[in-house]
């Protein structure tokens, strides 16, 4: 599925502003057939955002269940004769789309996008309705999972199995727009680099009749370097500009479709990076040279807004790490909007992109979320209904993301059990999907504390060793010596028992922002910073360990619990983005580091 772009073809009109929305928490809604006419006692909303810090009431903050947006859109008159499509880029975590009284999509998964074509059910001039229904609610076959329980007073409650807020909603923009009758469809691009000579290999989808593909790339300047035609083929660039960490060079790949006559039926471009990703070993090659990954875990995650796009601080965060020295960070844990994408792929900063397969895990369940004690994997829990989710959820995000030159890792899963042969029997099918759907990038899942090499049984699945570890926060609390000790040791038993790179994707210590002690305690910003040193005193001893992404980037917010005052604290930044005293520990080591 292509995004959205402006070209000599296809035009577009952003459906983004104040929506009508009301909450439905007793499902009238859909029964009843709300997008038959204008939401009754609706509030205004802005889209995009989550809507459950929006308004001043636990009503909203807390609501399980379908909520309705709607919004008036003219269809420019322009239009006609053109195929129009109407596209969401998310809606969390389940939708279904009426533009008048016609359904015209329905959707599972929150951090993909979906779209429709809705050419026959409006006409180029006229104004239209569309209505919008999202459910927030988690359950054993979604990803990610969760149940609803009953509380005593009678309320519905959204347990959740995973460590962030479920915010939900419209999170990222809506979208008219156009392609032609005859069109491109889908574009993969791989790339290689063959000494000095960049290679381009190709593979076009198109719709409609008959016609012939051109194919032209072009430098950043706009100078034609390759061309050629077919829906398949090979791009070959002398003296290749390579797309490497720190330097996002990309070039235009410009797809003509031409009918009777060299008639320009369509066209599409695409941003191209060349580069090449390789495991050897335990080393992590990018274009044939180690890298070292030095970054984050992150979340979209801000005050009122949710997880809702935001380019003033996606920005702002971008310049903060570049601030830092760091040159990476996971999707943790869900695929971020496209433009986070696209500006990695601009300013060569390194990504893992993870699937939003979080909270497949009895033992956190129950032993950090407070859930009922329940086995991860049963006919009754996590089963081969929730595994074809997964498998969607995979299948969507690689559709989405292939071919961004930032992204060097698909992760398909955090934190799962992997310590059963229940875990084995539901993995080996999707990481086997994950490398039939792109053979050409390694695949990796996050690891949980305690899944050690000498329990752990799907690891030789995967192409890199992804370790989440809180060595001297949840166990040694307080003692870095012994957890320095513990630490070091199971790196040893890693590389022992794989020949592949290590690389912890989550380390840290919650802090507190403005708690100071002499004696480094924990919660504290000093004790933050001396625990983040210990980890690096250890990760500078062995070669294997190929990165280091600290939990968090930014404090942020969670459901509430004993163990979380006001969110997640883990962050190095707080949640408005002041730096904790770490952050100048990092940027030290970052900016000044060898690795």
């Amino acid at each position: 599925m292509l995004r959205p772009r402006e070209t000599a073809t296809r035009e577009r009109k952003s459906l983004d502003g104040l929506w009508r929305f009301a909450l439905d928490p007793e499902g009238r809604g859909r029964l009843e057939g709300w997008w038959k006419q204008r939401l009754a006692n609706a509030r205004e909303i802005p889209v995009p955002a989550s809507f459950n810090d929006i308004f001043a009431t636990a009503e909203a903050h807390d609501h399980v269940g379908d909520v309705w947006y709607q919004t008036q859109a003219r269809i420019p008159k322009g239009w006609r004769g053109e195929r129009i499509v109407l596209r969401f880029d998310a809606a969390t975590h389940s939708a279904v789309v009426w533009v008048g009284e016609t359904q015209v999509a329905e959707h599972e998964g929150g951090y993909t996008p979906f779209e429709a074509e809705i050419t026959d059910v409006v006409r180029p001039g006229d104004e239209v309705q569309v209505t919008v229904v999202v459910s927030n609610v988690l359950t054993w076959h979604t990803i990610p999972p969760g149940v609803v329980v009953e509380t005593a007073d009678g309320d519905r409650r959204q347990q959740v199995f995973h460590d962030f807020f479920n915010y939900a909603g419209l999170h990222r923009s809506v979208w008219l727009h156009t392609t032609p009758a005859s069109y491109v469809a889908d574009i993969t691009v791989v790339t290689d680099i063959d000494g000095s000579t960049g290679v381009a290999r190709y593979e076009i989808e198109t719709v409609g009749g008959a016609a012939e593909v051109m194919v032209v790339l072009r430098d950043a300047e706009g100078g034609e370097v390759a061309h050629a035609t077919g829906t398949t083929g090979e791009l070959r660039v002398d003296n290749v500009r390579p797309w490497q960490p720190g330097e996002g060079y990309l070039y235009d790949l410009a797809v003509d479709l031409r009918g009777e006559g060299n008639f320009l039926l369509d066209t599409y471009s695409l941003p191209v990076g060349i580069r090449t990703v390789r495991i050897d070993g335990p080393r992590f090659l990018i274009n044939e040279e180690p890298f070292y990954f030095r970054g984050f875990g992150k979340h979209e995650d801000a005050a009122v807004r949710g997880k809702a796009h935001d380019n003033p601080f996606m920005v702002h965060d971008f310049a903060l790490m570049d601030w830092l020295g760091a040159n990476s960070f996971r999707s943790s844990h869900y695929p971020y909007a496209e433009e986070v994408l696209e500006y990695a792929d601009r300013h060569g900063i390194v990504v893992i992109d993870e699937a939003p397969a979080v909270g497949i895990n009895s033992g956190l369940a129950a032993g950090v979320f407070g859930a009922q004690p329940h086995a991860t994997f049963s006919a009754g829990t996590i089963n081969e209904v929730t595994g074809e989710a997964h498998r969607q959820a995979i299948s969507e995000l690689i559709r989405r993301d292939k071919n961004h030159p930032s992204v060097v890792l698909w992760s398909i899963a955090n934190e799962p059990e992997s310590v059963t042969p229940e875990a084995r029997a539901y993995f080996e099918p999707l990481a086997a999907e994950a490398r039939r759907l792109d053979p050409t990038r390694p695949i990796g899942f996050a690891n949980v504390m305690g899944s050690t090499p000498d329990r752990d049984l799907i690891t030789d699945l995967f192409d890199v060793v992804m370790l989440n570890r809180y060595y001297g926060w949840y166990t040694s609390s307080g003692d870095l010596a012994t957890a320095e000790l513990a630490l070091e040791e199971e790196i040893a038993a890693w590389i022992a028992a794989y020949d592949k790179p290590i690389l912890f994707t989550e380390y840290g210590a919650d802090t507190y922002p403005g708690l100071h002690d002499v004696v480094a305690a924990p919660w504290t910003e000093e004790y933050q910073a001396e625990l983040l040193a210990m980890y690096h005193r250890v990760f500078d001893r062995f070669a294997a360990v190929v990165g280091e992404q600290v939990w968090n980037f930014a404090d942020f917010a969670t459901a509430p619990g004993v163990i979380r005052v006001d969110g997640n604290k883990k962050g190095i930044f707080t949640r408005e983005r002041r730096p904790k005293a770490a952050a100048q520990l990092l940027r030290r080591r970052w900016r000044g580091t060898a690795r």
